[in-house]
């Protein structure tokens, strides 16, 4: 995908966490459009996160070689992995240079654990450093049906600053593939970040068929 080149020249950083949650194609699609039009990604994924990689993408890879070039067929060169269990990590300060951070997708454990200020690993620690600034937050929630303590735990997210983006994607697009559906869910993310995309289209204001 192109991109103007002076997109590059942003300082923007932004955080992109995977857990184990179904949908991580979600996350794989994100990370490719937004890359190009930010000066670096920090990428957090967990170990449920690896196996889903393996059973949902075919993707097989461990903590130890984990890479760019392991997940994509053209790899970004701005992204920077994080292990899980390193809490001393740079995107774990609130000193840090940040834009933003996006769980994507989201699971029930990492959501509840974020809403009850347990920091067990760098994707917690990172998501409670991301609230404290007041910073964005995006989560991508991917679970059903729900729980009324998962309910629960997004209201209180979503009340603490964080902005939840439910992996819950629509068909006015008339998607023919399951990459139209992934890039429409996509896009909403983008735009909650400032950022731009062109892989889906944007409703027009007029049904099929019907004349401007």
């Amino acid at each position: 995908m192109t991109r103007d080149p002076q997109l590059r020249q942003q300082t923007d950083e932004w955080i992109v966490a995977i857990t184990g949650a179904s949908g991580i194609r979600y996350a794989l699609s994100l990370i490719e459009q937004a890359a190009p039009q930010l000066s670096r990604v920090h990428v957090v994924v967990s170990d449920a996160a690896l196996r889903v990689l393996a059973e949902e993408e075919g993707i097989h890879v461990s903590r130890a070689n984990l890479s760019s070039e392991a997940l994509f067929k053209e790899a970004p060169q701005n992204l920077q992995f994080h292990s899980i269990k390193n809490i001393g990590s740079r995107i774990a300060s609130g000193t840090s240079k940040i834009k933003g951070m996006v769980i994507c997708p989201c699971s029930m454990g990492t959501l509840g654990a974020i809403s009850h200020g347990y920091s067990s690993n760098l994707i917690h620690r990172a998501a409670e450093v991301t609230l404290k600034e007041r910073r964005p937050l995006l989560i991508v929630p991917r679970e059903t049906p729900l729980s009324t303590i998962h309910l629960e735990n997004m209201l209180r997210l979503q009340q603490a600053g964080a902005q939840m983006i439910p992996a819950m994607p629509g068909f006015y697009h008339n998607p023919k593939s399951i990459d139209d559906l992934v890039n429409l869910m996509v896009l909403k993310i983008l735009d909650q970040m400032g950022l731009d995309s062109d892989a889906a289209p944007r409703w027009d204001g007029h049904a099929p068929g019907e004349e401007a």
